[in-house]
């Protein structure tokens, strides 16, 4: 023991679905130990912080336009006639939708390596 390079151990315990999938992607790294591989992964590996609270609002606000959309279809077919206010709402919340895309993507962070 006293040779060794490395001198700290690590106990690490997982479930069984967290050991297969270890094992899988230990296999397809072609490296040759489970050790290596981790070594690897706290070196050069890459940690994500994922904040969904965006990507709930982005979903409410598409489900209200396609509440809104629902609303204005019901209304056509019943009056069985198109009107320009209908066409201008659907024109605006599409204008809504694009924009909130638009504004989700625009604040992707850009992965460099």
């Amino acid at each position: 023991m006293e040779n060794r390079e490395r001198q700290n151990r690590l106990t690490l315990r997982l479930n069984d679905d967290e050991l297969y999938i270890l094992e899988q992607k230990c296999k397809a790294s072609n490296m040759k130990d489970k050790s290596s591989f981790l070594r690897h992964l706290i070196i050069y590996g890459y940690v994500y912080d994922i904040d969904y609270s965006e990507l709930r609002e982005y979903n409410a606000a598409l489900a209200k336009i396609g509440n809104n959309l629902n609303q204005i279809a019901k209304r056509m077919n019943a009056t069985g006639n198109v009107y320009k206010a209908d066409v201008n709402e659907v024109k605006e919340l599409m204008q809504k939708v694009w924009h909130t895309q638009k504004s989700m993507l625009s604040r992707q962070p850009s992965i460099k390596q």
